[in-house]
């Protein structure tokens, strides 16, 4: 039984995945319905690699087998949208093929993945645009001098890839594009804007865009927590100071936004507030996000964000838990509220992260992103 004073421990954690497993199955999952159950969506959505991910997560805590038999075919099944359709993927496949290929090769070694995950690193890489210093998000030609706050994640792809080959120029990347993010992406007040458009051609901005925000110069919670999180993971792989104040900058309006129970509104500068719906998933990606610069901070500093990392995991716990029916793990989510699109539903990109955060306050030490 969770109760508001507790957290869900890995044992909870364990049976409530395997339950999971039985009712997904070979679903892609996304968002859930009324009832509680996952839909199916195609293999080459962004985010078909965090129920993969999960249960790699999940066999790495617990090394149950099944876990492992459960995840293994997802690396070669996302690789073959990959292949089907190349012109519908874009610059998520960060998110993809780490929590499949990179968590498997990772955790198994095995050659085939890490093939993959090295064949996704060279497309990602291949989407950088050396004038402007940024990752283009996504396709269409409306698009193309477009970045998105998102891909502060999708960079450790990179950095990974630079590390297994011992090769910088995927790392320099990165670098790059979290440079440019920082600099027109990171208001002084440590919020962030979703878009980033630039002239593809000369690399000079243009502007911000309001994105999945309520407004251009909103604070969708989502995208902070894309940003804490993606920065302290730029600090943790370069030692960039800069990353490392910039993730700080962004948790610090993170935490003082929050509300009473913990569990973040859609965004932060939403006009009408009284029935503004909540973004669990913002929550869960954020906990995660603060232990990471928990871990990275002087030792006068880590009680700040640790705290504030376990007060988002408890009120998640204790305000956003999924009932027990549901295949999913938490509740509450928002996906696109402006386009009134998967609102207070579970959002399995939630799950994963609640389930990540649960992980490293367990002990967890492998990084992934």
């Amino acid at each position: 039984m969770i109760t508001e004073k507790t957290r869900m421990t890995t044992m909870q954690l364990n049976e409530k995945v395997l339950e999971m497993a039985k009712n997904i199955g070979g679903k892609s999952p996304h968002a859930t319905n009324r009832e509680g159950k996952y839909d199916d969506l195609d293999v080459d959505w962004w985010t078909s690699g965090f129920y993969p991910g999960l249960l790699w997560l999940m066999h790495d805590l617990t090394g149950d087998p099944f876990y492992r038999a459960q995840a293994e075919p997802w690396t070669e099944k996302i690789e073959a949208a990959f292949e089907a359709h190349p012109i519908v993927l874009h610059h998520d496949v960060g998110f993809q093929f780490l929590l499949t290929a990179v968590m498997d090769y990772e955790q198994t070694g095995n050659e085939n993945s890490l093939r993959i995950g090295l064949k996704a690193a060279n497309y990602l890489a291949g989407r950088f645009n050396p004038v402007g210093g940024f990752i283009k998000a996504w396709n269409g030609d409306e698009k193309k001098g477009w970045a998105i706050i998102d891909c502060m994640m999708n960079i450790s792809l990179l950095y990974w890839a630079s590390n297994v080959t011992n090769d910088p120029s995927y790392a320099h990347i990165a670098n790059h594009h979290a440079d440019t993010t920082l600099k027109y992406g990171v208001r002084e007040d440590g919020t962030t804007s979703h878009i980033l458009s630039f002239n593809p051609h000369t690399g000079a901005f243009i502007e911000a865009l309001g994105g999945q925000g309520e407004a251009a110069d909103s604070a969708w919670s989502r995208g902070n927590a894309w940003a804490l999180y993606g920065f302290a993971n730029a600090y943790r792989h370069t030692g960039k100071e800069a990353y490392l104040i910039a993730a700080k900058k962004v948790a610090h309006h993170f935490i003082a936004a929050l509300p009473e129970d913990a569990v973040p509104l859609w965004d932060f500068r939403c006009v009408e507030r009284d029935h503004a719906p909540k973004d669990s998933s913002a929550g869960a990606i954020a906990a995660s996000g603060l232990l990471e610069i928990e871990a990275a901070v002087e030792p006068k500093e880590k009680q700040l964000y640790g705290q504030a990392a376990r007060r988002l995991v408890k009120g998640l716990t204790s305000h956003a838990l999924a009932p027990s029916q549901s295949e999913a793990i938490l509740s509450f989510a928002t996906g696109h509220c402006p386009a009134g699109r998967d609102i207070n539903v579970s959002l399995i990109y939630g799950d994963y992260y609640y389930a990540e955060a649960i992980a490293k306050l367990d002990g967890w030490k492998r990084r992934i992103f």
